[in-house]
């Protein structure tokens, strides 16, 4: 049974990443290698903030999160950019301002790391942006003429951006903010694993073993 916290042991009860660790051999802890660190604290974060009654839905992820990992800080910026554009649009007024510079501060670091034209936003991020289209003003002036390293970023903004993003789920005036942290947490695992190849080689290895159902009826 997945509880909030950390746990010294199994016997005290487990979080969702102290299970991953369980699970890829590693030695108990809340922090395993075997996760890239902002996944696992997303993974971390959803686990504590999900009810007590929703949260054993999560378990059936966490397989899935072992071997995602990478020194990539494309990794760290997109999954900040996911969650801010996730939460934006339902987190309370006084969170929708640190999103919203979020969702800028993503995109300008991805306008670097991926040699983008500067100003670059996807259609998420507008979508994210228009749902408070006063704050997404204000935060796109208080960005102007701002400049982060990406380095900075991934170390200092990247965490506090999920942070405050899932908080923001949480608390959100919204009947289903549960779904939504569960919802939030599925699609960054799915992300990872298509910039890891993971998705690409199971698509592949899903072929080979049709092809291998059929052969026998075609000779």
């Amino acid at each position: 049974m997945l509880g909030r916290g950390k746990h010294r042991n199994p016997k005290k009860g487990a979080c969702f990443m102290e299970l991953a660790s369980f699970l890829a051999g590693e030695r108990w802890s809340d922090h395993p290698q075997c996760t890239h660190p902002l996944l696992a604290m997303l993974a971390r974060a959803v686990n504590d903030l999900t009810s007590d009654q929703a949260r054993p839905r999560l378990s059936t992820m966490i397989p899935s999160v072992i071997g995602l990992t990478s020194d990539d800080p494309r990794w760290d910026v997109r999954i900040a950019l996911r969650s801010a554009r996730t939460a934006l649009p339902v987190a309370p007024a006084d969170r929708q301002q640190t999103l919203a510079v979020a969702v800028f501060g993503a995109e300008r670091m991805l306008d670097a790391l991926d040699g983008r034209p500067d100003g670059t936003l996807g259609p998420e991020s507008v979508a994210a942006l228009a749902s408070a289209p006063k704050t997404a003003d204000w935060a796109r002036r208080f960005c102007a003429g701002t400049h982060v390293k990406p380095k900075r970023f991934v170390r200092d903004a990247a965490p506090s951006v999920v942070s405050t993003a899932v908080q923001g789920i949480s608390e959100a005036y919204v009947p289903d903010s549960d779904a939504r942290l569960r919802e939030l947490l599925q699609a960054t695992i799915e992300d990872a694993r298509h910039w890891s190849g993971l998705e690409e080689r199971s698509q592949e290895l899903r072929a080979e073993q049709w092809v291998d159902v059929v052969r026998p009826a075609e000779v």
